[in-house]
């Protein structure tokens, strides 16, 4: 798939129209309260104290020393922020018009303008569930527009092997050698083992998962036999949605997997922002902000409750 910068032009321009446009009524353009804690500059060491973040934990400092340790940060007038993307085939499903996809990539246009409007600079690392291709950090629209070319150009494989993110996380992860945000963005479909590649994440970075669902991926809808297919695989299976027993178990399942999902993000210590194919994107991004309030007033300590739509 080949993508022109028309197109990245025309996607950014209908979504400072009717999306930044209404942020800015909205937060009345006050994107600090949005941002706030994410320049963070190293400035010294002190012991924990039983109201610290684990994620500021010095683990060497604490290794040599015995006694755990704790780095504190000057806030820096600048942010840099990082766009973890996940492409691999699951993503381009949507049970309506609009799919995981476009999700992701509407919504990393719009916080990487906001946060490029004040002169910051973001950067991305796309992932297509074989191959990587980064886009390093700048600032301005015009960086912003070249990020949003290089996602709709990644091109749609039609299927793949098993999705690694925890190997994708870790080729991050020595990407990104400052203390940055980071957002990772992705329906977290994955071989086991990606909660690793989260945590490592999450001690050095300022992490926030941004999770892409679907109505479909909790509840089946009695649609008469239907024939699925894995994206990622590619293997087909027909399914009768009319039987309630089946529909009961995919239920369960489902339930099952969001449990294991929300531990796996609070045992890292990241924030969730859910993002739904059926979200209004200027709702999404105030529910960050209310989360980002939530976590000033709370110290900056500890991963908040996933923020999903009503």
């Amino acid at each position: 798939m080949s993508a022109s910068p028309r197109q990245a032009e025309k996607l950014l321009g209908r979504l400072e129209w009717t999306v930044i446009r209404r942020l800015d009524g909205l937060l009345q353009g006050d994107y600090r309260t949005l941002f706030r804690g994410f320049g963070l500059d190293f400035a010294d060491l002190r012991e924990y104290q039983a109201y610290d973040d684990v994620r500021h934990i010095d683990w060497n400092v604490t290794a040599r020393t015995q006694v755990p340790h704790v780095r504190i940060y000057n806030e820096d007038r600048d942010v840099t922020a990082w766009f973890l993307l996940d492409l691999s085939p699951s993503v381009d499903f949507g049970s309506t018009e609009v799919s995981k996809r476009q999700m992701l990539t509407e919504f990393t246009a719009v916080v990487s303008r906001l946060l490029s409007r004040q002169g910051n600079k973001v950067g991305a690392i796309l992932f297509n569930g074989i191959s990587d291709y980064v886009v390093p950090p700048h600032a301005g629209r015009r960086h912003v527009l070249h990020m949003l070319d290089k996602v709709l150009a990644n091109p749609r494989l039609l299927r793949s092997p098993e999705t690694d993110l925890n190997a994708f996380l870790g080729r991050a992860l020595s990407v990104m050698k400052r203390r940055t945000i980071c957002f990772v963005v992705s329906d977290f479909v994955s071989r086991p083992g990606w909660e690793r590649g989260l945590n490592q994440l999450a001690r050095r970075h300022e992490t926030i998962a941004v999770r892409l669902i679907d109505p479909v991926d909790t509840a089946l809808p009695d649609m008469g036999m239907l024939l699925f297919q894995d994206a990622e695989t590619g293997e087909q299976l027909f399914v009768d949605t009319v039987d309630k027993r089946f529909r009961r178990r995919f239920e369960a399942l489902a339930a099952h997997n969001e449990d294991r999902l929300m531990d796996a993000f609070a045992a890292a210590g990241v924030d969730v922002l859910e993002l739904s194919t059926t979200d209004d994107l200027v709702d999404a991004v105030l529910r960050f902000a209310h989360m980002r309030k939530v976590q000033s007033r709370l110290g900056g300590g500890g991963a908040l409750p996933a923020l999903a739509g009503a």
